[in-house]
This record gives C-alpha cells, structure tokens and sequence, in this order.
C-alpha cells in the first residue's frame, strides 16, 4: 500500500507541485522558528554562575571631580561608608559591565608563542575587586580567588572561567600559575590564580561567553571602576534604597546615587531579548496559517476533482475507512516529497556552521519541525479525507 501511494503521488508530482511547494514553504519556516527555539533554550537552560538576588547596582555621579584618582578616592568614601550601614553585607567596585546591564568590554585573550599559540575570542574582561566571589556566590573550580595579598605581586592576577580554561589550554593541563596575554593593545600579560565556574553576564538568553576577572585593588586609578555592586539583606527595599541615596549626597556635594536592582534589570533585559523572538514568533504563525489555509483549499479542491474516481473506489468494495485512509496517506507521502527537500536546504547549516550555531541545534530543529510538518498535513488533511470517506458511489458515479 505505502509503495503504492509513492508511485502515484510520484506519477502526479507535477500536478501535486503547489502542494509540494507548500510544504516546503512550511517545513523552512517551522525550521527557522524551530532553531531560534531550541537555540534560547539551550541558553536559558545554562546556569548562569552567580547569585544576582538582593544585589544593587548604584552608578555614582560626582559632578566637580575631574579625573580618575579623584574619582577612586570618592568610591573609596562612600564604599566605606555604605559596609557600616546595616542592611548591606557586601560592597564591590565594578567596571559598568555588571550582570545584565547590557554593557560590553570583550576582546581576545591568548597563551603560548609560534605554533603553540592560542587565542580566544571573544572573551568578557571583568575588572573588579576581591569582594566580587563573595558578593555574586561565584564558585571556584581551581585555585584561589585573588585577594589583598596579590597587591604586592609584580604581575596582575586575574580568575578565568572554566569554559575559558577549556579553551586555552590542553585537557588535564593546569592553568594555575600559567600566564595569558591580553589585546596586543593592551601590552599586558596576566597570571592565572584560579578558575570560577561559568559566569554569564549578558543574560540567559545570550550565548555563553568566556569570562576573564580581573585584579583591580582598591587603589586602583588606571582602570575605569566607576560603579558600585552592593549585596543587601533579605527584606531590604525602598527604606534602604532611600538611605543610601540620601547618605551618597551627604557625602559629597552634588554627589548622586541611581540604585538598580540586578533582579530589575534581568527582567527587563529578558523583555527586550524576547521582544524580536516574539514578534518573529508571530509572523512566522501568521505564515503557517496561510499554509495551513493553502493546503487545506488545494486537498478540497483535489477531492471534488477525483469524486468520480473515489466514487468507483467504493463501487469497487472500498470502505470509507480504506478511502480516508488513502487521501491521507497521499498528502503524508506528499509531505514526505517536500521534507526532503526541506532537509537538503536545512543540512547545509550544520555542514557550514552557520552563524556559528552548534549542529546539535540545527538537527534537534531539523527533527522539530518534520514532527511538526507531518502534523501540520495529517491536521490540514482530518476534513477533506472525511468528506472523501462520505462520497456515495452512485450519487459520484452519476455526477461523472
């Protein structure tokens, strides 16, 4: 029966080429959906490597401050002030690019010389301070977190993230006391004292970056630290919010503080991430409808034109079942014709690695979207399958 309906659907394929073309149509588009699907899930899923909870990121203005010593000394002040005030268990400096902020400073970062030579890119520099593991509940892999101690080394100890670390270096070898260099820019050459686990500051939905933290001590004026992250007690809100806000100006005239939270600004940097999926999501809908509308009308169009032909079917001894049974496995064989070459278009994304997609995620969509096309036909063809099963030969046979 099944070598059967290939041979007659293949014997019509010409006839049957809108239909064909209509599936391909949806088969790109189910794909397509399907990848960016699979792709931010597989993201969201990843764990994100820190704890952004009950954590504030205050941007400091201090008008009257020309300079970047100044400026430190101005951080130095308040941060002192703000780890005696109750309510707050932890401060840090940071370099602006804290967790979902929406704010970049990536580059490459190598090891090794000639041949041995590698190179990673692009990798999230993380200038910081040694209160950074504690205030964000970063877990080390390997090593040691830098502290105070590392202030009289000759070198800059930095932590690099394990994906980083997989990177740089061979399987089984340690990167602990190994040095890595910066942007050629940079002239800088920094020695690993430990390895955290992953950490993701552009958010869920963004693919995993590796990660460098830099040493930044708290004198620090040649790297510009001009924020603070604070990790306040549970229940704190807008009392401790107020205070701090009302201490940063008493501090220093003109001196402003803008308090954000990190669960805020994920919540809002998942909107805007999701406002493009969404609205492809829609578009791509509006698509499959107007397929689904298209296949519905060319298979009710087919039936009224083979009444005759299914009529003598029944005359024959057929049973409506058997009739059903036929209309729908035609546009499943059909369906089949388009799939494939659906998937001789959608193979050349794994095979080139386009956009630099992992192929584990082009053949789950892959097998996404074939499950999701052969629903779509068997749906499209439920109805015009039952009207084939309902013709009277008689009433078929006296039409013709």
């Amino acid at each position: 029966m099944i070598r059967h309906l290939f041979t007659l659907m293949w014997n019509r394929k010409r006839a049957n080429s809108l239909l064909m073309l209509e599936v391909l149509l949806a088969f790109v588009v189910l794909f397509a959906v399907s990848s960016l699907g699979v792709s931010l899930w597989g993201n969201y899923r990843t764990p994100l490597g820190f704890a952004y909870q009950q954590v504030w990121a205050i941007d400091i203005s201090t008008p009257g401050l020309a300079g970047r010593a100044p400026r430190t000394e101005a951080l130095q002040r308040i941060g002192q002030h703000l780890r005696a005030t109750p309510g707050v268990l932890c401060v840090t400096r940071h370099a602006g690019n804290t967790p979902f902020a929406n704010a970049n400073n990536t580059g490459d970062v190598s090891t090794g010389t000639g041949p041995d030579r590698r190179v990673v890119e692009p990798v999230n520099y993380l200038d910081t301070g040694p209160e950074l593991r504690e205030l964000l509940g970063l877990h080390m892999q390997e090593g040691r977190w830098f502290d105070r101690r590392d202030e009289a080394a000759n070198y800059r100890p930095v932590v690099i993230t394990t994906d980083l670390r997989d990177a740089l270096f061979a399987p089984g070898q340690s990167p602990l006391g190994q040095t890595i260099q910066g942007p050629k820019d940079w002239h800088e050459t920094w020695r690993v004292v430990g390895v955290s686990g992953p950490y993701r500051p552009d958010g869920a939905l963004h693919e995993p970056v590796p990660g460098v933290f830099l040493y930044a001590s708290a004198q620090d004026t040649v790297h510009a630290l001009n924020g603070l992250l604070v990790r306040v007690a549970p229940g704190a809100g807008a009392v401790l919010e107020k205070k701090i806000t009302d201490d940063i100006r008493t501090l220093g005239a003109g001196w402003r503080g803008t308090i954000n939270t990190l669960d805020e600004q994920r919540l809002s940097q998942l909107k805007v991430n999701l406002s493009l999926p969404v609205i492809l999501g829609v578009v791509c809908l509006f698509l499959i409808v107007n397929v689904m509308l298209g296949l519905f009308g060319v298979l009710w169009l087919n039936i009224n034109q083979r009444r005759a032909e299914l009529g003598v079917r029944r005359a024959l001894g057929a049973t409506a079942a058997a009739v059903s049974r036929q209309v729908l496995g035609e546009i499943l064989v059909l369906t089949t014709f388009g799939l494939v070459l659906g998937l001789l278009i959608a193979a050349q994304f794994p095979l080139l690695g386009v956009f630099n997609v992992k192929a584990s995620v082009y053949l789950t969509a892959m097998a996404i979207a074939a499950a999701g096309l052969y629903l779509l036909a068997a749906g499209c063809a439920l109805y015009p399958s039952r009207l084939a099963a309902g013709i009277q030969p008689a009433v078929a046979l006296r039409e013709e």
